[in-house]
């Protein structure tokens, strides 16, 4: 009998129960489901609340009793063999593959991004980060379960020796350093991961079972005994995929072996739990966090063909959840979101292998519910790690919106569907999801500093989260390690491929990147002009040139009309002729026997747009995020929400010259060892500590001298050419707002309105105290009255204006005077201005942002 036919019939027979038991099939809701919380629970010393929690752990029956009911109520005797066991599951699968063709993955190998990109930075401080990690300190507990001698010191965090899910990181190492080593052939990480493969192949041959993990296999007894343990099987499944990516993206031989020595162990294990108990048992214990384990099978099995992995993975498949998917029912509120993403991923495999289209149709329900219901505007998903009522996100936003983990197994989702159909809508979900749920949780070029949630409430910022930013060597949360194959595996996703007599290449992102296009024996260079506000198009170019010894055939290249741009203003050219553009959405296709030197040249529009929160009550139909074509743009701000909006020559939302960036300055003064700045502290100017740069203070210590002279508002190089210009000062984060003599003689940060002009106009003038490189700043309208400090600075001092009287106090000269710096943060290129009622917003890509303190979303109100 076909599995996909068992189930199609429990499917009609168990409708009710189902949707009435969905949520208590597997890891029930609970604060246990989260990761943070289990964490924190099993580091604490509250014995009682440990008994408390854990006295509910997995009573709750599940419905996959109504499924293997169908089943034997007594999978095995006794007297039956393995062999009997796997005869009688193979009488459950679907060994047809009627899938279909499907696109080829392009190999990372043939696939470099360029030094200039955004990207290539991301993964090159990456990059730097798996460098940074030891083999011993990685394997450091691995060596102890094993009963081997372990040198060094083990890392802490999540994989410290108490934590009980350690190893899991290990396995997300082995899985990145194999995608890195594909994207850049990097010779020193190559000899470190395969390093890390023999040392943990030595602690696998010292247990000699086939079992290899950080822990002791005695956490398997208490998961088969429904016992509390912190997901063993989440930490296996990292371990297995890490040695099935080194095997195939490097070729190391060792890995599989050691891959399958450890499948074969697990096959035994759940073999025993079945004969022993039943296969309701084995169902019951997978009530906890299992990862991608009937994927990764799945995957072993395409690789050795042999079935028992084949049927193994399909115990991992967890019908309970994807029962719920199959009759089409959104009701996935309430789930652990990271525990079943996973399972979508090795169900849509299980498709590819068996050709059981119940799992192309249960891939893409979920694909379209999550989007339509459950995701925030940057393609992420989830609030607290689980998902809540669909169209119901508007109060779900806050600091712990979006794990990391669950953005990275999206793009799994996404990205086999695209494969599947060349549907040009999942390609836009894989843009969005990565160029604003994922390329922003580094924190800039700092390797080893991630975020595990992506805030999206009001006033939020990434280092304020119950997480904050990681630590290099004391993290290893769940979301470092799908953040260090995210950013290794930046290119994979650029190019897909079919084969054939006639070629085929479909280009699904634009990255400035290159390709050995070997089928069709050229090479391609993709060249994206950075995006910028001031010139609304995205710009690329491909060169084709012939490839080593490789011959150019016919082939067609695919070329991706986002559903962001207007293609009735679109161009695109072929050695300088134009060809008609498809309406957003599609493939343009050019066929051509490629030459050296050919050239196509796109130019997409970019505009912005508003787009709802998935919320369907109308107390919220206001509420909007703003996008610049893929990217969406936060608005610097602190609790700021209801916005209404004020249009200057029909235009609400303008863009940021490129020029301005020239003129923002940081002025600074020091006080024995202490470095202070003026910042704009509630509006007020004031004396601060100098900040951290990428922080919001750095943000409060950076204004923009704005020129009077009209002689002198053309661009320059920098704010020193201004000395002896009349000036305003403009903060950073409040465009259009000016620092303005207030009637105390402090300063203020006001309205740029007409009355308020000659208090706010200034002369930049060379430093009172005569010193090189240091200016002043004297109010015009009141010569000799300059900006002053105080002769004993302490953070927090209100500035001043204070008038010289002979000229000759040279501790007023000394209070009076600054040095000028370069603005201690910059205007991203894509930065935009907002135009408010009551006050303006500078809007800047989320991924652009560190530690500042940001709106995604606003209740706008137009004017």
């Amino acid at each position: 009998m076909k599995f996909g036919l068992i189930v199609t019939v429990a499917l009609l027979l168990h409708i009710t129960f189902l949707v009435c038991l969905a949520k208590e099939c597997t890891n029930t809701p609970s604060q246990l489901s989260s990761h943070t919380f289990r964490n924190e629970l099993l580091r604490s010393n509250n014995e009682s609340l440990k008994t408390e929690m854990f006295s509910h752990y997995h009573l709750t029956p599940t419905d996959d009793s109504a499924w293997s009911s169908l089943l034997p109520r007594k999978m095995l005797r006794e007297e039956e063999d393995e062999y009997s066991w796997t005869i009688m599951y193979r009488k459950i699968k679907n060994s047809d593959n009627s899938s279909g063709s499907f696109l080829k993955d392009v190999s990372l190998h043939d696939v470099r991004l360029d030094p200039s990109t955004f990207q290539w930075r991301a993964q090159q401080t990456n990059l730097e980060y798996l460098l940074m990690l030891d083999v011993d300190g990685l394997s450091w507990s691995f060596r102890k379960a094993a009963g081997l001698v372990a040198p060094g010191d083990p890392y802490g965090g999540w994989e410290g020796p108490g934590s009980e899910l350690r190893g899991h990181f290990v396995g997300h190492y082995l899985s990145a350093t194999a995608y890195m080593w594909a994207s850049t052939h990097n010779e020193t990480l190559k000899e470190k991961m395969s390093s890390l493969v023999s040392a943990l192949s030595a602690c696998q041959e010292k247990v000699g079972t086939g079992y290899l993990s950080a822990f002791p296999s005695s956490f398997f007894d208490r998961f088969e005994a429904i016992k509390p343990v912190w997901a063993p099987y989440y930490t296996i499944h990292k371990i297995l995929a890490g040695l099935v990516d080194q095997y195939k993206l490097a070729g190391n031989s060792q890995a599989l072996k050691m891959a399958t020595w450890m499948a074969d162990y697990f096959y035994v294990r759940v073999r025993n739990v079945i004969k022993m108990y039943s296969v309701e048992r084995h169902w019951q214990s997978l009530n906890e966090e299992t990862g991608g384990m009937n994927d990764v099978l799945y995957q072993i099995y395409s690789i050795t063909g042999d079935s028992k992995y084949l049927l193994l993975a399909h115990l991992f498949d967890k019908p309970c959840f994807l029962g719920v998917l199959a009759i089409q029912a959104d009701d996935i509120s309430g789930f652990h979101s990271n525990t079943h993403i996973p399972i979508v991923v090795g169900s849509q495999l299980r498709y590819e292998i068996t050709g059981d289209p119940l799992h192309k149709e249960i891939s893409m329900f979920f694909m379209d519910i999550v989007n339509a219901s459950h995701s925030y505007a940057t393609g992420g998903t989830s609030v607290g790690e689980f998902w809540q009522d669909p169209k119901r996100l508007a109060t779900t936003l806050q600091t712990e919106n979006e794990e990391s983990c669950t953005t990275y197994n999206m793009l799994k989702v996404s990205r086999n569907l695209f494969r599947w159909t060349k549907e040009v809508s999942y390609a836009d979900y894989y843009e969005r999801a990565l160029t604003n749920g994922v390329l922003g949780i580094q924190r800039g070029t700092e390797p080893g500093k991630m975020i595990y949630m992506l805030p999206l409430g009001k006033g939020v910022s990434k280092a304020v989260t119950y997480h904050g930013w990681g630590t290099p060597y004391d993290a290893f949360w769940c979301c470092y390690g799908t953040g260090i194959e995210s950013f290794s595996k930046l290119g994979d996703s650029i190019y897909f491929q079919e084969d054939g007599e006639s070629p085929a290449l479909y280009v699904t992102q634009y990255i400035s990147s290159s390709l050995d296009w070997k089928s069709s024996g050229v090479s391609l260079s993709q060249t994206v002009k950075p995006v910028v506000s001031w010139d609304p198009y995205m710009r690329v170019t491909f060169t084709f040139s012939s490839s080593k010894g490789g011959m150019g055939k016919e082939s067609t290249l695919n070329l991706r009309i986002p559903v962001w741009t207007n293609s009735e203003s679109a161009k695109v050219s072929l050695n300088g002729q134009s060809l008609k553009v498809p309406a957003s959405g599609n493939f343009l296709s050019i066929k051509q026997n490629w030459k050296s030197g050919n050239q196509v040249t796109m130019e997409l529009p970019l505009s912005i747009r508003t787009e709802a929160i998935k919320d369907d009550r109308p107390e919220y139909a206001s509420l909007q995020a703003i996008l610049y074509g893929p990217y969406l743009l936060a608005g610097l701000t602190s609790r700021e929400w209801s916005i209404t909006t004020q249009a200057k020559d029909n235009i609400w939302i303008s863009s940021i010259p490129e020029t301005h960036n020239s003129h923002l300055v940081t002025l600074s003064q020091q006080s024995g060892n202490v470095s202070y700045v003026l910042s704009n502290n509630n509006q007020t100017i004031t004396i601060e500590a100098i900040p951290a740069p990428g922080t919001q203070a750095a943000v409060a210590a950076t204004f923009r001298l704005v020129t009077a002279d009209d002689s002198k508002g053309g661009i320059s190089t920098g704010p020193e050419e201004l000395i002896g210009s009349q000036v305003m000062i403009e903060p950073f984060d409040f465009p259009g707002m000016l620092v303005t003599q207030a009637t105390d003689s402090s300063l203020a940060v006001q309205g740029s309105s007409s009355s308020d002009k000659e208090a706010s106009r200034f002369r930049l003038v060379a430093g009172v105290d005569g010193k090189q490189g240091s200016v002043s700043l004297m109010l015009e309208s009141k010569k000799g009255c300059y900006v002053y400090s105080d002769q004993t600075m302490k953070a927090g001092m209100k500035l001043r204006l204070k008038c010289e009287s002979d000229g000759t106090d040279e501790k007023f000269k000394e209070a009076a005077s600054f040095v000028l710096r370069k603005g201690m943060s910059q205007y991203n290129p894509m930065s935009f201005v907002m135009n408010g009622a009551q006050r303006n917003f500078v809007l800047s890509p989320l991924f652009s942002l560190r530690d500042e303190t940001y709106n995604v979303y606003f209740s706008l109100q137009q004017t």
